[in-house]
């Protein structure tokens, strides 16, 4: 058993998902006869789906009961979901992973059909694959909860493990889970602001990053954390 693991953030993070989401979200709120906001898209990154119509319901009163908006965003979502590819450079960084020897969880904050319907697009979905999404937990991220599941899963200690997101709420939750976080924006996401403590990589670079953590130990590996 290894004594490090990897955890992926998957929307945004492994795969390309994250324009797909947002359509499909404001075309089911449209569908309804409102609009998205102006500004929402900037609040949404990395929450849940709940976290989401919560936030519609404060920014334009949006009234749909949560069980019909998810069931028309997902309907969608799942429709489409065939055109995904992966983040350009995540394909390096999983065999950067394998090659270390290290062991590898995907840790989402979607719900798992659209959790298999992203790992199914790009032929990540694999016999043995570790992946946590928001009905395996009680409390989604920023929550520790879905990063402890993997690392009790992988039977790796919290400490040992390495977090990647692009987000700041899956980074709050890595941290809280007393893990080493990367955060890893993507390259049309320079507003995004991690909390104090995450390791800032290169959004064009995840693997110079990555590297030495996975051939070092956690307290030698000298890196840029964010202040």
């Amino acid at each position: 058993m290894s004594n490090k693991a990897v955890l992926f953030d998957m929307d945004g993070t492994l795969i390309d998902s994250e324009v797909l989401h947002f359509e499909t979200l404001a075309a089911a709120v449209e569908s309804f006869g409102y609009a998205v906001p102006d500004g929402y898209a900037e609040r949404v990154t990395g929450r849940t789906i709940g976290d989401c119509h919560a936030l519609l319901a404060e920014m334009i009163g949006f009234a749909p009961p949560l069980d019909d908006f998810v069931a028309r965003k997902y309907a969608l979502y799942i429709e489409r979901a065939r055109v995904l590819r992966m983040r350009e450079g995540a394909q390096a960084v999983l065999g950067l992973v394998r090659s270390s020897g290290a062991a590898m969880a995907i840790v989402s904050n979607s719900d798992r059909i659209l959790a298999d319907a992203n790992l199914t697009a790009v032929d990540l979905q694999t016999p043995g694959l570790v992946s946590v999404t928001r009905n395996d937990v009680r409390s989604g991220k920023p929550h520790p909860e879905p990063y402890l599941r993997a690392a009790w899963l992988l039977g790796v200690e919290p400490a040992a493990c390495i977090v990647v997101e692009d987000s700041a709420p899956g980074a709050s939750a890595g941290l809280a889970a007393g893990m080493t976080v990367i955060g890893w924006p993507e390259p049309h996401r320079p507003d995004i602001v991690f909390p104090v403590g995450t390791i800032n990589a290169d959004p064009h670079d995840l693997v110079a990053t990555l590297r030495p953590l996975l051939s070092s130990s956690f307290e030698t590996v000298s890196v840029s954390r964010i202040a």
